[in-house]
C-alpha cells in the first residue's frame, strides 16, 4: 500500500464535476483507492463515496492506493488533486 497526503485547492472542492472525472480517471486502474479526510474513509472509485464525504476546499485528504499499480494510480490521483481537479 502507498499513500500521500495532499491539501484540496480547487474553491469548490470535490463537487459533482471533479468527482466525476476523479472516479473516470481512477477507474482506468486496477488497484483500490481510498481518500481519508476528516476521519472518514470514501471509496475513490465511487463518486457518491466522494460527495458524501463533503470535501472542501482547504482540507487534507491522504489518498491510499492498494493493489499491483498502485504507485501509477498514487501519482494520479495526487497530480489530480493538485491541479484543482480542472478548476481554479
Amino acid at each position: 500500500m502507498v499513500s500521500k497526503k495532499v491539501t484540496v485547492i480547487n474553491k469548490q472542492g470535490f463537487h459533482m464535476r471533479p468527482a466525476k472525472d476523479f472516479v473516470a480517471e481512477m477507474a482506468k486502474f486496477k488497484s483500490d483507492i481510498n481518500l481519508i479526510v476528516g476521519g472518514k474513509k470514501a471509496n475513490g472509485k465511487s463518486i457518491m463515496n466522494i460527495m458524501a464525504a463533503c470535501i472542501k476546499c482547504g482540507m487534507e485528504v491522504e489518498v491510499c492506493c492498494e493493489g499491483e499499480d498502485e504507485q501509477a494510480m498514487l501519482d494520479r490521483a495526487v497530480e489530480l488533486i493538485e491541479s484543482g481537479l480542472g478548476e481554479e
